[in-house]
């Protein structure tokens, strides 16, 4: 079993479409708290407007130490911790830190060299390795070799 250290994230699920409140109210209370959010337009009959929205939905990350876990529970909107194979799920600080990268867009994946369909590249923000399954101009997908999944970035 992992044991917690300071740059270890835990994921917090809170009520539906409440995750702003709960960061406010998080971060009002001295606990480091992030969720990845994105402004989005929406469109109504009479009116379109630009609303920020949580790219996970139901769900914050939260820095606490072992002794102050509970601390989120005073906190309204809180649900529960995520769980994975009976223990609290924990997300790195270098994914964290990836997933900031990837939101403000501030990032390299790598240089072009000419890659093509089925080569290898290194994603330095992921730090990944993932092969190429579709070019299209500057889009490109990629399948990553540690997880399986499937990304999407442009070339630059």
């Amino acid at each position: 079993m992992k044991h917690n250290n300071n740059n270890d994230w835990f994921v917090l699920c809170t009520k539906a479409r409440q995750e702003l409140k709960v960061l406010e109210r998080l971060t009002h209370l001295g606990i480091k708290a992030y969720t990845p959010t994105k402004i989005e337009v929406r469109k109504w009959s009479d009116r379109k407007k630009k609303i920020q929205t949580c790219l996970l939905p139901s769900m914050i990350l939260v820095c606490l130490q072992e002794s102050e876990i509970n601390k989120v529970f005073e906190v309204p909107g809180v649900k529960r911790y995520l769980f994975f194979n009976g223990v609290r799920a924990v997300v790195l600080d270098h994914e964290v830190l990836a997933m900031k990268s990837f939101i403000k867009n501030t990032y390299q994946l790598f240089e072009d060299n000419g890659f093509g369909i089925g080569d290898y590249v290194k994603i330095n923000s992921l730090d990944q390795d993932a092969r190429i399954i579709a070019l299209n101009g500057k889009n490109c997908i990629a399948r990553l070799k540690m997880l399986g999944a499937t990304i999407s970035f442009q070339l630059n």
